[in-house]
């Protein structure tokens, strides 16, 4: 803001000169005139002659003065200007400060440094080093292989038509185990870490392949399946790699880079037989592009004339560099087996010392099962499930919930692209490193803001110093506007699996701020556990936090004082049923029908409210004084505000305000004649002039946010209203959920263009369940006439969103992102380790 200051000061300083030389002209004319008044002798003439010469000479010169000051000026201001406006460009790309919120990192968190953080993948491991070398497993049947590569496994993607994958369980930092279901055969896959040394210590991964309980007899199925375990480095890692045959019957590898010293990877054949081996030596043009390395260097082979060709890696492949070979950046090892086998992948350190064994065979067996007797008894210390009576089945679903969500956490690293209002071009944030939850290893596997507020709720039950680490990440990409871009796209791994309408994040664009929530609860639960270390944590957050508030508070504020209203929407598209509003997390919710500046949305308000709150209650804990966001909270908690400004009286619920009209529908525009090129996709038709109104004809999620967030007094009318809404299901009461869109709403299941299927107009999503479930508890233990109403909802509406879960889980394998509100069956992707994830803690009724 100094700069803004500044301007008006010269602009001041100039006008000053111009009045001031002004003043010196109008004295020295004066002064002229009374010289010639005075002399009246026989010099006059010649006097006079003199003073005008004189005059004429002073004034060309105070007027060539005069404009010199004035181009001066009016260069200085161009250059003013030009400078503020070069300074608001780079306001966008600029970090909030240089006070990391990260305090501790890489190998300075030894236990946190390997880990399985490549949740796009099957099964993968990095470090948490900007510059990581990455390494893990594809596989491939050999009779099933199809032109192009079509069949090897190694991105998770939803289109490999797999019939489960996921972890069993995993700790987040010691092991994981993950089971893997691919046609008839199961996949298993574990790892152990073992600390020691200066460079993260060793690591097992384990992969056993069998056939499926009930097709063991089955001979014809018992086919051949190739593993390939690969290590690549990232462009920027200071190293090497290379293949090596010591201490090992299997090739190996062995290498050196500045994170990890010298290490070596063996691999052992534990079980079963391995049929015949190959390798890999190249480069590899992008740790996006493995795959791609692989399968252009596949080749047919024999032992013997007489013998049946075989599918084999192409051993070294290494363009020429200068005068000799390039060195290699990505290697791999294949191994073809008769199934069922069983292979060892060893990662020893050299820095480690003298090891009193070696993490394989049989010790790592005992290792294994040491790790999962203490998540097990863990798991039941934390949530208690087996004390409530669920049975061991219904529990191993939990355990596979809440190691999804933990295993799906990765390490990213890069930049992301951005543009504000003064850049005409997208321009490249900072080199950042992310910490964070995913929602969904196939089609999500990179982080969202708002995702991850909901992630931290179950994350801090499990681990709260790795969920206060993950926060620390997301707010060290806080600029210095306060905004923090909503979707995270870091690194060529993250950049390969998003479209490119996708990748620019504008900073005029919100997205809830759940953290607000996660830290209310992590406030409300943990307040006596809050160590010096964890304390400080918050101390360094508080800042930032202020920060986002404000930029929230300036930048999404409605017209109406006390009003709010997300950016983002398209007030010109004529595509879409009802324009998009991506910034709310809502994405085709229906909202006000054409969208403007006048609009409000409720939703956003009571986030406000809750953030304002949050901020209230952290700065009473850090002995700050909180007392405007104390006021701001009981300003917008007010529901005589915000029934003023939202509420219904007509229709008897909250809902949005804008320039709106139901009548509206999608039509195929009437071909028009000689017209070849005519874009014939389906335009939306305005039936009827929209006008300003509230939205109350749509009743859905948004319409519950002041009950959701618990703003609702638990005395008031509305509260009663509301709950009988809820469970009314004609609205949106199901025996699987609560609806996101009423079946009365004009839009409900309603396609948004001829591409897009509805998305958030009907089916279920557990996000917001979870939070209705909270409310309910909150509202059935608070003081008011509608307790015992709130009671009997919570025990029902909590039945069935378990009971639904777990039976589409043990019938798909999966938890989906969002589930039909008719039948219940998981639609949109899978598998959606994120929120959905949630029902752990609907379980355990941690709220």
């Amino acid at each position: 803001m100094k700069h803004m200051n500044e301007y008006p000061k010269i602009r001041l300083k100039c006008s000053t000169i111009i009045t001031s030389k002004r003043r010196m002209v109008r004295q020295r004319r004066g002064l002229g005139q009374g010289d010639t008044k005075l002399d009246k002798g026989t010099n006059s003439s010649s006097s006079n002659g003199s003073n005008s010469t004189n005059n004429r000479s002073r004034k060309s010169t105070s007027l060539l003065s005069y404009w010199k000051q004035i181009i001066g000026c009016i260069v200085l201001g161009i250059a003013v200007s030009l400078g503020y406006m070069g300074y608001l460009e780079t306001r966008v790309n600029t970090p909030f400060d240089d006070k990391k919120m990260v305090a501790r990192s890489g190998l300075e968190v030894p236990e946190q440094f390997w880990g399985s953080y490549r949740p796009g993948v099957y099964f993968g491991f990095k470090t948490r080093d900007p510059t990581s070398l990455v390494t893990g497993l594809m596989w491939y049947f050999p009779k099933r292989l199809r032109p192009g590569g079509d069949g090897i496994r190694h991105w998770c993607e939803q289109s490999d038509g797999l019939e489960k994958y996921g972890w069993l369980q995993h700790d987040g930092g010691n092991f994981g185990v993950q089971q893997i279901i691919d046609g008839s055969h199961i996949i298993d896959t574990s790892f152990v870490k073992r600390l020691g040394g200066s460079h993260g210590g060793d690591w097992t991964a384990r992969i056993s392949v069998d056939l499926k309980p009930g097709l063991k007899n089955n001979r014809h199925l018992d086919e051949e399946i190739s593993l390939v375990w690969y290590t690549a480095l990232d462009e920027e890692t200071k190293g090497f790699i290379s293949l090596t045959n010591s201490a090992t019957k299997l090739t190996g590898i062995k290498g050196e880079t500045f994170g990890l010293g010298e290490f070596t990877i063996k691999l052992t054949n534990q079980s079963g037989s391995v049929l015949h081996e190959s390798f890999l030596s190249t480069v590899a043009p992008g740790l996006h592009l493995l795959k791609e390395t692989v399968v252009a260097s596949l080749r047919l082979a024999q032992d013997k004339s007489t013998s049946p060709r075989k599918i084999v890696l192409a051993g070294e492949l290494l363009p020429e560099a200068g005068i000799g070979k390039a060195e290699p950046n990505f290697v791999a090892i294949q191994l073809t087996g008769k199934v069922p086998f069983t292979v060892d992948v060893v990662f020893e350190s050299g820095s480690f010392g003298t090891r009193q064994d070696t993490l394989v065979g049989e010790i790592y067996t005992k290792a294994l099962s040491w790790h999962q007797a203490r998540f097990v008894q863990r798991f039941e210390d934390t949530y208690g499930l087996q004390k409530r009576g669920y049975n061991p089945k219904e529990v191993s679903f939990a355990q596979a919930a809440l190691s999804n969500m933990i295993g799906g956490v990765g390490y990213f690293f890069g930049t992301s692209k951005v543009q504000s209002f003064y850049t005409k071009e997208p321009v490249h944030y900072w080199r950042a490193p992310l910490y964070t939850a995913v929602p969904s290893r196939s089609f999500f596997p990179r982080g969202f803001l708002w995702d991850e507020g909901f992630h931290g709720f179950l994350i801090s039950t499990w681990d709260l110093d790795l969920e206060l680490d993950i926060i620390s990440h997301w707010f060290d990409l806080m600029n210095v506007e306060g905004w923090i871009p909503r979707e995270q796209i870091l690194g060529v791994e993250a950049l390969a699996k998003i479209p490119e309408e996708f990748v620019v994040q504008r900073n005029t664009n919100a997205n809830p701020p759940t953290f607000f929530l996660t830290l209310q609860y992590i406030l409300r639960k943990y307040y006596d556990k809050l160590s010096e270390g964890r304390l400080a944590t918050l101390e360094r957050l508080y800042p930032r936090l202020q920060a986002w508030f404000a930029w929230f508070n300036t930048t999404q504020k409605g017209s109406v004082p006390g009003s709010y209203r997300w950016r983002g929407r398209d007030p010109l598209t004529n595509r879409e049923l009802n324009p998009k509003t991506l910034t709310s997390g809502l994405d085709d919710y229906p909202r006000a029908s054409h969208p403007t500046e006048n609009e409000y949305h409720i939703d956003l308000y009571c986030w406000i409210a809750i953030a304002a709150d949050t901020l209230a209650k952290l700065a009473t804990l850090l002995d700050r004084d909180g007392y405007k966001y104390e006021q701001t909270a009981e300003y917008l908690k007010d529901n005589i505000l915000m029934d003023n400004l939202h509420w219904s009286n007509y229709a008897s619920r909250y809902s949005d305000y804008g320039y709106h009209t139901d009548s509206v529908k999608l039509k195929r525009p009437k071909p028009l004649p000689r017209s070849q090129n005519q874009n014939m996709e389906m335009i939306r038709v305005t039936l009827k002039n929209p006008e300003y109104r509230l939205v109350d004809s749509t009743f859905g999620y948004v319409s519950l946010f002041p009950f959701l967030l618990q703003l609702v007094d638990p005395d008031s009318l509305k509260l009663g209203q509301i709950l009988d809404d809820i469970r009314n299901p004609d609205l949106i009461w199901s025996n699987y959920g609560l609806r996101s869109l009423s079946k009365n709403s004009p839009l409900y299941m309603k396609r948004n263009t001829e591409h897009d299927p509805p998305y958030w107009r009907g089916q279920i999503w557990i996000n917001i369940n979870f939070l209705a479930v909270r409310s309910l508890y909150y509202y059935a233990n608070a003081e008011g006439p509608y307790r015992d109403k709130a009671e009997k909802i919570y025990q029902e509406l909590r039945s069935n969103i378990i009971k639904n879960l777990m039976t589409q889980y043990f019938k798909t394998g999966y938890l989906w992102e969002q589930y039909n509100d008719e039948t219940g069956e998981g639609s949109g992707c899978r598998p959606f380790n994120g929120w959905t994830a949630l029902v752990v803690m609907l379980m355990g009724e941690q709220y």
